[in-house]
């Protein structure tokens, strides 16, 4: 669609307008018009015979954005997909298994029945079946940047730690100089799987714990919490961002081993199972077993950080918050003795298995849908 000035405008100057997209350099413009956006440049311009119109669209069109060739390259990167694998499959386990998260989180805390079937009949009658998935829609928010940060970290740190231990095996281990004294450190026995569960578990719970304590509230005591706009606004409201971040110290204490512990036993079983098979690629149940096993494995040595974890996020409703981490696990002792430091640990793992096997085999099952070939990295 083109616009001309006037015929008697004095100077005879035509003016074509034209609509400009934003594309590469060079880039067809496709349709049956042909042409680019150079072309289209040029038509825009006043016809000047002392005006080189070509030169002028090549120093315009140099500065446009290209904005596809710009998303694509970010939408190639292998991170960006595994984030996007993470997040995919976080979301369909979590929204699978919410009524165990309910149970197992109401044991832990101590409120209501203490036996799995017990909790199960007083959600179904006081909350009727929506009671199973209380606090479910601050779940998936949770759970989607939760787990695709803390996938995507564990890949990211893993990868450059092997790298890094390549360069350091090649070209010798960092030294420090002591005096006239020179000691090399010895990196070797650094784990790249370990290191990078370690960082998955702190990445993810700096990034997200403020969801994870709304969550809590809302499981916990919905009257008081009915939404998750008024959770955040009377926690907020009441303790400031330091309510948001309730019971972070114990989390990050209690995720660092879990999370280590978790991913170092994943990868290595994969590993190892497909070395001892001869196979390149495991199948869909054989990862929900090993994924499910590398949760019970971690669940269960970090079980007692979780309680002391989940008494200071919501002791307030209690109207008894231990003031640390210490005093939690102390009063739990007190109370209900060793054993109850696994109160809840058989909810735990009747949600912990089933989540990590699943949150594993669809996580692989998305990386082979969204990752190239030439990224894939054999077990």
């Amino acid at each position: 669609m083109g616009y001309h000035d006037a015929p008697g405008d004095g100077g005879g100057r035509k003016l074509s307008l034209a609509s400009v997209g934003f594309a590469g350099a060079g880039a067809g413009m496709g349709g049956s018009g042909g042409g680019s956006y150079k072309d289209l440049l040029v038509m825009a311009l006043p016809r000047d015979d002392g005006l080189d119109g070509d030169k002028v669209a090549d120093i315009i069109g140099v500065r446009l954005p290209d904005v596809g060739g710009a998303v694509r390259s970010i939408l190639g990167r292998r991170e960006v997909r595994e984030f996007a694998s993470g997040a995919l499959a976080g979301a369909m386990s979590k929204a699978i298994l919410a009524p165990l998260e309910t149970i197992r989180t109401r044991m832990v805390v101590g409120v209501g029945s203490r036996h799995i079937l017990g909790s199960f009949v007083e959600i179904i009658e006081q909350n009727g079946w929506q009671g199973l998935w209380a606090g479910n829609t601050i779940n998936m928010v949770r759970i989607i940047p939760t787990q695709a940060i803390e996938l995507a970290t564990f890949e990211c740190v893993k990868r450059s730690m092997a790298e890094a231990q390549a360069n350091w095996k090649e070209n010798g281990y960092p030294k420090i100089q002591l005096g006239n004294l020179k000691i090399e450190l010895p990196l070797h026995f650094l784990s790249p799987i370990a290191i990078a569960g370690g960082a998955a578990g702190i990445a993810a719970t700096l990034m997200c714990h403020p969801l994870e304590v709304i969550k809590d509230r809302l499981t916990v005591n919905r009257k008081t919490y009915p939404s998750i706009s008024l959770a955040f606004s009377k926690i907020y409201q009441t303790d400031g961002i330091r309510g948001l971040y309730a019971g972070l110290f114990p989390t990050l204490i209690g995720m660092v081993p879990y999370t280590t512990c978790y991913f170092f036993m994943y990868d290595t079983m994969k590993t190892s199972y497909c070395r001892l098979h001869k196979k390149s690629s495991l199948t869909r149940p054989e990862l929900l077993v090993i994924g499910a096993l590398s949760g019970l494995t971690a669940s269960t040595i970090s079980f007692p950080l979780e309680v002391a974890r989940k008494r200071l996020m919501v002791g307030a409703l209690q109207g008894k918050c231990p003031p640390n981490m210490i005093a939690a696990l102390s009063e739990v002792i007190q109370e209900e003795g060793l054993m109850g430091l696994y109160r809840g640990w058989g909810a735990s793992c009747l949600k912990v298995m089933p989540n990590s096997g699943i949150t594993w085999m669809l996580y692989e099952a998305w990386k082979d849908i969204l990752l190239a070939d030439k990224d894939k990295q054999p077990a």
